[in-house]
């Protein structure tokens, strides 16, 4: 039996060495020829067995003995399905254990009794290298099939990473949508009492682990936005009084200067492409749409003229429009126009004013925070019809996008104590968490997922 075990550990290790390239998943898939289908009924609960995954022969690292990384690898997988309101995952507690030989021939009979829907194992191993390999694998326990697999080879600090990558590969070939657990959010991270807050920009992955500060506080940060490639944080930081707007490389941690002004300024946003920022700021007593280049260079061009405040919002996914506020009409109110400043209409029509809108990744629909009675967050189609509030607490602004376009982010603020936090619902409005912050948080910006 001992043989067996070691030959098989032995094919194993030849066959994930020759073809698992570092970070990037390799998967068994099915061809899709329409993204929009959604294969899952959002109302079902799945229960998905997870037993800590295997470590054949236990090794220390950096990062923890490969036996301990086995059991925070599967919490982690656990964790992130969870959360998407989708799944009921079993285990790793409450379940039993499995052997190496298990990975890849699953006792259904057991997975059965514990009335699993599916099943993930996986292993870990330490390579010569240093690096981690790490396997995991999706079983249809009903059909007693396997339904996918891959493995993606590791630096030891990137573990979690690997859990993340393999909750989006199950998430994504259970449901068919595309996958949004192996990313990152920027935040502002609030300190201080109420009247005098110190905020400082912030990141963290998108379970909340691995968290960043990234500015130290001597100057006040405010509405970051990943950039579309993730490799820049867009954020506006006043400096001696004065709004500058930069953007953060997060692989070499130095910014760079893209404008700044006397005037006030605002809510900062890339463009699709990742070559124009927009903006809003007041000149004259007047608050207008703009954009630049986001290399800096050139004279910003002004979208806006009507009088009174408008406040840009987001492009398009596809970079043909912009959505964006304006009181010209008595109350704050959703307005859409053309990237060159033309076409200016609104499409927000309900009762109570609308703000901060946000366009959805797959470009459905608008998110936006209705004020009225409190702070509401809530989606609309992209021609205004279709209202649904997600949210009813007494302060909820400031909604981002998942990748992936059915998850939003927002920030809470508590009704005596003016503490912050961060949320996410999904677009039923029942799955609603509270992500983990070491402190108070507000704008939260959902970043692309990670390649």
């Amino acid at each position: 039996m001992k043989i067996l075990l070691f030959k098989f550990i032995a094919i194993m290790a030849v066959l994930l060495t020759a073809s698992f390239p570092q970070i990037h998943a390799q998967e068994e898939t099915t061809d899709s020829s329409d993204e929009e289908v959604v294969t899952y009924d959002i109302n079902k609960t799945r229960r998905i067995a997870i037993p800590k995954f295997v470590a054949p022969a236990a090794a220390d690292t950096p990062a923890g003995n490969t036996a301990s990384l086995a059991n925070q690898i599967a919490q982690v997988i656990a964790s992130d399905l969870s959360g998407s309101g989708l799944f009921k995952p079993v285990g790793p507690n409450g379940v039993r254990s499995i052997g190496l030989a298990e990975v890849q021939a699953p006792q259904y009979a057991y997975w059965q009794g514990v009335s699993a829907d599916q099943l993930i194992s996986g292993f870990i191993r330490k390579n010569p290298d240093g690096k981690l390999t790490i396997g995991c694998y999706l079983y249809d326990v009903g059909f007693q099939s396997q339904s996918t697999k891959f493995g993606i080879i590791v630096k030891p600090g990137e573990w979690r990473r690997a859990a993340h990558k393999c909750a989006d590969i199950v998430y994504s070939k259970i449901t068919g949508e595309a996958p949004f657990f192996d990313s990152r959010i920027a935040y502002i991270a609030e300190t201080g009492p109420k009247g005098n807050r110190v905020k400082r920009l912030a990141m963290m992955d998108s379970d909340g682990a691995n968290h960043t500060f990234i500015t130290n506080g001597s100057s006040t940060a405010l509405t970051p936005r990943f950039s579309p490639n993730y490799k820049s944080i867009l954020y506006l930081s006043y400096r001696d009084g004065n709004p500058r707007i930069y953007v953060y490389d997060v692989e070499t941690k130095r910014q760079r200067l893209i404008t700044q002004s006397r005037n006030a300024t605002f809510a900062p946003r890339w463009s699709p492409d990742g070559k124009t920022i927009l903006y809003s700021m007041a000149v004259g007593g007047n608050t207008d749409v703009y954009k630049i280049s986001a290399s800096g260079g050139g004279t910003p061009q002004r979208l806006t003229t009507a009088p009174g405040i408008d406040v840009g919002g987001s492009f398009s996914p596809d970079g043909s429009k912009i959505v964006f506020e304006s009181d010209r009409g008595g109350s704050q109110q959703i307005y859409v126009m053309s990237t060159n400043g033309s076409g200016q209409r609104r499409i927000s029509f309900g009762g109570g004013r609308y703000a901060t809108p946000e366009w959805s990744p797959r470009g459905d629909l608008i998110a936006f925070t209705r004020i009225g009675g409190g702070f509401r967050v809530g989606v609309m189609r992209t021609d205004g019809s279709g209202v649904r509030m997600l949210t009813n607490s007494w302060q909820d602004e400031a909604p981002t996008w998942a990748p992936n376009g059915r998850v939003i982010q927002f920030f809470r603020t508590a009704r005596n104590s003016g503490k912050t936090s961060i949320w996410q619902v999904d677009l039923t409005g029942r799955n609603e968490r509270k992500l983990p912050t070491p402190v108070n948080g507000s704008d939260p910006s959902w970043g692309p997922v990670r390649p």
